[in-house]
């Protein structure tokens, strides 16, 4: 950990410090948090006078984003829904697409987000 440098201001030492620079939070990192404040305040707390805050959003936003993709995936798969069908009848083809992603997302949320 470094030390904590100081700047005179009148007769006070204010402290310089600075904020680290992180991506920003996108969907599913803004709805952790909004979760966390709203219902683990304790745990939100924690891990925001930790330093962690930012790192646990980000793993989660990561995670639910790279889970959302595979599970796409497998149930477009699983529902045969192809490239076939994409060319042959592409409202079918977005109509299925969106309600897997709509699926997909209802099961991250239970499982990531608001656990």
């Amino acid at each position: 950990m470094s030390e904590i440098q100081y700047q005179s201001s009148g007769d006070y030492l204010i402290p310089n410090l600075t904020v680290e620079e992180t991506r920003p939070l996108t969907k599913y990192g803004r709805m952790r948090k909004k979760y966390l404040q709203a219902n683990r305040p304790v745990l939100f707390n924690n891990l925001l006078l930790s330093g962690q805050l930012q790192n646990h959003l980000l793993e989660t936003e990561e995670t639910a984003n790279r889970r959302l993709e595979e599970m796409i995936r497998n149930m477009a798969q699983e529902s045969g829904v192809t490239e076939d069908l994409k060319a042959a009848d592409q409202m079918k083809w977005v109509g299925l697409m969106n309600t897997l992603k709509a699926q997909a997302e209802e099961i991250i949320l239970e499982e990531l987000i608001y656990a």
